[in-house]
């Protein structure tokens, strides 16, 4: 770590300036560019059922059907008037005049409607809307005129894939400022926090809002182009990652840098020196989750490849903001970035101690947590695996096979609370009706079939001009004998007994897909029921398939940077009991505390690849430092020296990257909420006591044949290997009352 006079003279004092400076004006360059389109992503992202639809699945075969079955491409409102008691005829009256209003917005075409309910206490409208337009603002014009014109004293509510859609966008609206400003506000605080300077957390809070600019001009760049699709989802991911990632990456950077002005006045020479000793964990790190990420692309779900190369891209901006923009800062800076407590120059006589038991030199809790894992590494291990699969028993009760499309929403929705009505008083499955695509020769075979399966209350076939994704419950009032063919294909619509996202309807779907494929091979079912049920089934194959991979690579990756085999397979088990036990406390904690009624089937795939990618981030800045200290003064005492020296800098980054996740708990979507406190709750278990107590007790434990089949693995050439455990019980405890 001593850097020489001479070394650092070799830098000209013009160019020691020039540099950091031309850095940090490049990165202003891109923050200029990068952070006025953060307001542009809504031009190209989606959060339309298409941008969740499995690739590959039959209903997503079944949805493109139906496009060439609609004229225009409009999304239908359905609006329900719903009354306490049944409507007199003078309400009825009254309601129907609403229609003329509805068309006079001219928001689609025409609308159909009034058709009132068996009960007679409600009616409803089919309005349908223009996609191509704003749906959010369309749906919200058409809120507040069905409101005004409805009876008085009647409640009125705005439904159906255009209700809802509006309604999840209003969701998502925090991503673009609020969750933003929460994250860095969280992590700002707990850089003061640390280290108790002003200077300092800003030119890390810089160095992540500038990789967020990067990473957003990169993001829209691919979208623009139509190589990903993005939706709210993965741009929510996108701004907590990048700030997290960025953050965890500069603290390591600020780790070394500050270590090495203790042994140097030279700011360059420091700078050179942390860069040098914290790019190759840094590397490894961030390469791990990008690789991880992009290993998303081999799920057959639309939402999951569109997430993998919007994350990696956000974690590739993180690393060169680390490696470039941080050491440019700190360049300028130098000792005035620690102000008011700035390192001082230790002197040479006091620098790196010849190590016995690796405690010299710690105080506090570290030394602590260092002489209970050389004491009793076996004990410190075996009671953490026994805990971590204690709480991994939870994840039987994970019910992660999703959940109704109404439970999405955390907040107050009127699609929500429309769709309750609409159950009230029409066919539960009425709005939403399963689309069934079959031959025109077999059509009537095929709707037979259709009407006299157990479950469907109404089907009919769609005729010319008519709306192809609606169905009342009530049939098709006047509808002609010739149906509307296009290539080939009749379409027909058919109305569940059960909510349309509801287990039964699922069971419902089951049963019609094989009933109308024994009349007609190529039948095709689809519509709301049947993507949620693709979707489920689809996010349970990708959970076997990726899991694997994921693993794979990061091994690899482990191997590479640890010269080792034994260490990175521990290393790997570890995040992976890690992750059991996240998930297991988090499904009890869904249940039981929170009172959700499941998981996104997304959630375990998601969950898996965040805290496993970033559980070997920990893992990587803790085991780099440990062989590199092993080099020096053996694996035992340099396990010691490297979780000291790194533990404080380390559960700085397990807080923040905690912190920043948890911000996406502000966004009311189920799925984010969950997997807000599933990451968050992992990165701190992991930090904690994987990190600090697990790995650490077991690498002591099995000594340097961690390092099997390199050189450091040789007993006979480890520098500690002819120390016995006793002996080092003896000397730490003889250093603790120094």
């Amino acid at each position: 770590m001593k850097t020489s006079p001479q070394h650092s003279a070799r830098v000209p004092f013009w160019l020691r300036w020039l540099i950091p400076v031309l850095l940090v004006l490049t990165w202003l360059a891109v923050a200029g560019i990068g952070g006025p389109t953060f307001g542009r992503l809504s031009e190209v992202s989606s959060n339309d059922q298409a941008s969740f639809l499995p690739a590959s699945a039959e209903a997503t075969a079944a949805q493109e059907w139906q496009a060439k079955f609609r004229d225009s491409n409009e999304v239908p409102a359905v609006i329900v008037i719903e009354n306490a008691e049944a409507f007199t005829r003078a309400q009825l009256g009254e309601a129907a005049g609403l229609k003329a209003d509805l068309e006079a917005l001219k928001l689609g075409s025409t609308v159909i409607g009034p058709i009132p309910s068996e009960d007679g206490k409600a009616v409803q409208f089919i309005a349908p809307i223009r996609s191509s337009g704003e749906l959010k603002e369309a749906v919200k014009e058409l809120r507040a005129t069905v409101a005004d014109a409805a009876p008085q004293g009647m409640q009125t509510f705005v439904t159906g894939p255009a209700g809802l859609a509006a309604d999840l966008t209003s969701a998502f609206a925090g991503i673009d400022g609020i969750l933003l400003l929460v994250a860095l506000g969280a992590v700002f605080v707990i850089l003061l926090i640390v280290y108790r300077s002003l200077l300092l957390p800003i030119a890390v809070l810089l160095t992540s809002v500038f990789a967020l600019c990067a990473a957003i001009l990169l993001v829209f760049g691919m979208a623009k182009l139509g190589w990903i699709q993005l939706n709210g989802q993965s741009q929510g991911i996108l701004s907590i990652l990048v700030i997290g990632a960025a953050t965890d990456y500069a603290l390591l950077y600020v780790a070394r840098f500050r270590e090495a002005l203790t042994h140097t006045h030279n700011r360059t020479a420091a700078v050179l020196t942390a860069w040098k000793a914290s790019v190759e964990p840094i590397v490894a790190s961030g390469a791990t989750v990008i690789i991880a990420l992009l290993c998303l692309l081999f799920s057959d779900l639309n939402s999951n490849k569109g997430l993998g190369p919007v994350a990696a891209a956000g974690i590739l901006c993180s690393l060169f903001a680390a490696l470039t923009l941080l050491p440019a800062l700190m360049a300028l800076l130098g000792r005035a970035a620690f102000w008011p407590f700035r390192p001082k120059l230790v002197p040479d006589h006091q620098r790196e101690p010849e190590l016995v038991t690796g405690l010299e030199g710690q105080k506090g809790l570290w030394r602590a947590t260092g002489s209970l894992v050389s004491r009793r590494p076996r004990t410190v291990w075996i009671a953490s695996v026994l805990l971590l699969l204690v709480a991994s028993t939870g994840i039987l009760q994970l019910k992660a096979n999703g959940v109704p499309q109404t439970d999405v929403i955390l907040t107050a929705s009127n699609a929500v609370d429309g769709q309750d009505a609409l159950a009230r008083h029409f066919d539960a499955g009425s709005g939403s009706p399963a689309v069934v695509v079959a031959d025109e020769g077999k059509a009537a075979e095929v709707l037979a079939k259709v009407k006299a399966a157990d479950g469907v209350g109404d089907a009919y076939l769609l005729a010319p001009g008519s709306v192809p994704i609606v169905s009342t419950g009530s049939g098709a009032p006047g509808a002609p004998t010739a149906p509307d063919v296009r290539d080939g294909k009749v379409l027909i619509n058919a109305t569940l007994n059960y909510a349309a996202d509801s287990i039964e309807a699922e069971d419902v779907v089951k049963a019609l897909r094989q009933e109308v494929k024994a009349v007609d091979a190529g039948a095709l079912v689809g519509g709301v029921t049947a993507t949620a049920l693709d979707t489920n089934t689809t996010a349970q194959r990708d959970l076997v398939i990726i899991i694997p991979v994921v693993l794979v690579v990061i091994l690899f990756i482990l191997m590479l940077l640890l010269r080792s085999v034994v260490a990175p397979v521990l290393l790997v088990l570890s995040v992976v009991l890690s992750y059991g036990a996240a998930m297991g406390v988090s499904a009890l904690v869904f249940n039981n505390l929170l009172g959700f009624p499941g998981a996104d089937a997304t959630v375990p795939l998601f969950g898996f690849v965040f805290l496993v990618a970033l559980g070997v981030d920990y893992n990587i800045f803790l085991m780099s430092r440990v062989r590199e200290e092993s080099l020096k003064h053996g694996t035992r005492p340099g396990i010691l020296r490297g979780l000291g020296v790194t533990g404080g800098v380390i559960t700085s980054a397990g807080v923040v990257l905690a912190a920043t996740f948890a911000a996406l708990s502000i966004i009311p979507i189920m799925f984010l909420v969950q997997l807000a406190f599933i990451v968050a709750f992992g990165v701190l278990l992991d930090t904690v006591l994987v990190r600090s107590l697990l790995v650490p007790a077991l690498t002591s434990d099995i000594g340097p044949r961690i390092w099997w089949p390199s050189k450091l693995g040789r007993p006979e050439l480890d520098a500690a290997a002819t120390r016995d455990t006793a002996d080092v019980e003896l000397e730490s405890e003889g250093a603790g009352s120094r």
